[in-house]
């Protein structure tokens, strides 16, 4: 049975309470998400039915009932509390999308303890910032990442027990290091779960430092409300779905969406940990027959760049549902997506410190391409006046998007920088650091970070506005568009581009796409200087790191640099 029903109709009398009812919580129970996710589903009569189905590479393939994620999670627990780990305690994931992954963190909660998910991919200073500063007591990693804890171990005194999933036999333990094999340890038919309420700490996510250094957000049991509400609604998870987020749970998205709210709703997902290609990608949704996919703006990219005759050499007619996430999603993507797979992507905006999501695209509700949509319901969407603070409400007049903090899964604080945590408030609103303009029809549309805006000759730019005119262009695989000093305006727009396979940099091919991009921008967007690069610095959860650009032109302190994708 779907879950469309009419924008107005949702937002009319909402109460969060709707979601503690469909879960069976009342404001004073205990409310663990692990057991949430796994016991409370087994006992709705779901425990056969398949909760993840995994694909690795070399063709390795697993899947687990949710039973078998009850029972599993439960004996991630047990040997949890006997290593002597206590609630409250931080225990990192630094691991692979392995089904040790998914089912481990649920086994975290169940403890009691803090899940700590960290991207695998992290080199030994980005994993030293993030545990040095978590102050983590566990961590659970595989036999090819050990080496780089290894090497910071005589750094990090509190962390006591490094636990190997996928350990040799053959060979020798390392200092302080256990072996553990999630498939093979004897069942744990009961675990009663730690008694965490609401605001009891949950998870530790750190931002990935697009801005700065990263900061530890603190999230509590009590962001499932918005977890599983919004999983329903926007993803419009069903119970037939098969479902596939193809988010790390490194990053946010891949632990709020590709664990929380799918198992909370008790829905089937699939998880593929192979390398990206189209055909990979195609070829796992035909085979799985995915009917509901999360991704995000760089891939969606990188499908585009792959080009239209390889979607038809696959069955993607299972497909149904489509949402992006983690950068906004230019309107090229959108207009693309409904040209070859028949269905728009659905953009959905939120942060790592909100938790869940804030300004989405909805099932039955008209989708304008480039634009952000309308706040979810029980969610207060502005956007402030930089000076005053103020809200605005002139059509089209750019402000910086800001929420009234009362979601269930807003951050609770920043780790150890409470400061920072305080500086996100402003006039009882908290500020994303993004500006948009909103349209007569109550629709947000992105302009970019509140610190990547241009101000060129007193008009303010849009890096996204530019940055979607460019991507508009034949030619063009992505781009990053950022200011650069300029003796008479302070500072002009400038745009890095890379290109898409069979076209070649030249003078002539930077005409034709200032041309192409002159009727769609204003003389002061127009990009005053274009270079050409084989790639952009990214984030390793896709976003391009605007500011690695901008401290080139400038000639400004790159600061930290951990999360960058190829560092």
């Amino acid at each position: 049975m779907s879950n469309i029903v009419s924008f107005d109709e949702r937002v009319k009398d909402f109460k969060w309470s709707l979601a503690e009812q469909e879960l069976g919580y009342k404001p004073g129970d205990d409310i663990n998400i692990g057991w949430y996710c796994s016991d409370r589903i087994c006992q709705l009569g779901k425990g056969n039915k398949t909760a993840l189905i995994w694909e690795g590479f070399g063709g390795k393939e697993k899947s687990y009932t949710y039973d078998e994620v009850r029972v599993k999670s439960n004996v991630i627990a047990q040997f949890l509390t006997g290593l002597g780990i206590k609630p409250g305690e931080r225990v990192c994931l630094f691991l692979d999308k392995i089904p040790e992954l998914y089912i481990g963190l649920l086994g975290i909660l169940k403890t009691g303890a803090v899940g700590q998910p960290l991207f695998s991919a992290f080199g030994d200073e980005s994993l030293l910032v993030r545990l040095s500063d978590a102050q983590t007591t566990a961590l659970f990693t595989q036999k090819k990442h050990a080496p780089k804890v290894r090497k910071i171990l005589d750094q990090l005194p509190f962390l006591k027990h490094i636990i190997i999933v996928d350990h040799d036999p053959q060979k020798a333990l390392g200092e302080r290091e256990l072996a553990f094999a999630m498939d093979e340890a004897a069942a744990v038919e009961h675990f009663e779960a730690y008694p965490t309420k609401a605001e009891t700490h949950s998870l530790l996510h750190y931002t990935s430092g697009t801005t700065g250094k990263p900061k530890g957000v603190k999230h509590v049991h009590y962001s499932l409300i918005s977890q599983y509400l919004t999983s329903k609604w926007v993803l419009d998870l069903q119970d037939d779905d098969i479902y596939w987020c193809t988010a790390d749970p490194g990053w946010v998205t891949g632990t709020s969406y590709g664990i929380i709210g799918p198992f909370s709703l008790g829905v089937t997902q699939c998880v593929q940990d192979k390398g990206f290609s189209a055909d990979n990608w195609y070829s796992f949704i035909e085979k799985h027959k995915i009917t509901m996919w999360y991704s995000a703006p760089t891939a969606i990219r990188s499908l585009m760049k792959a080009g239209d005759e390889v979607v038809k050499k696959y069955d993607l007619s299972s497909l149904r549902h489509l949402c992006s996430v983690g950068e906004p999603l230019n309107a090229e993507a959108v207009i693309w997506s409904e040209k070859v797979f028949g269905k728009p992507f659905y953009d959905t905006f939120w942060q790592t410190e909100t938790g869940s999501m804030m300004i989405c695209n909805y099932p039955g509700m008209k989708v304008k391409p480039g634009s952000m949509g309308k706040p979810f319901p029980g969610i207060t969407g502005v956007i402030l006046d930089p000076d005053t603070f103020q809200p605005i409400n002139e059509e089209g007049k750019i402000g910086l998007i800001a929420f009234k903090p009362d979601w269930p899964a807003m951050l609770r604080t920043y780790w150890n920088n409470e400061e920072a945590f305080k500086n996100k408030f402003r006039n009882g609103w908290y500020l994303t650091g993004d500006r948009s303009t909103i349209d007569r029809d109550g629709y947000f549309w992105f302009v970019g970070r509140d610190d990547d805006i241009i101000n060129t000759g007193g008009h303010l730019v849009s890096p996204f506005e530019v940055e979607s005119a460019l991507l508009e262009h034949p030619a063009v695989a992505e781009s990053a568009v950022v200011s650069k000093p300029d003796p008479i305006n302070m500072e002009v727009v400038k745009a890095f581009i890379t290109l898409k396979p069979g076209y070649e940099a030249s003078k002539e091919l930077e005409l034709e796409i200032m041309n192409f991009i002159r009727k769609k921008l204003s003389p002061l967007a127009m990009p005053q200087d274009v270079e050409y690069v084989d790639m952009l610095p990214k984030t390793r959860s896709g976003k391009i790191m605007r500011r690695l650009l901008h401290a080139k032109e400038w000639n400004e302190e790159i600061g930290d640099v951990s999360s960058l994708e190829n560092d």
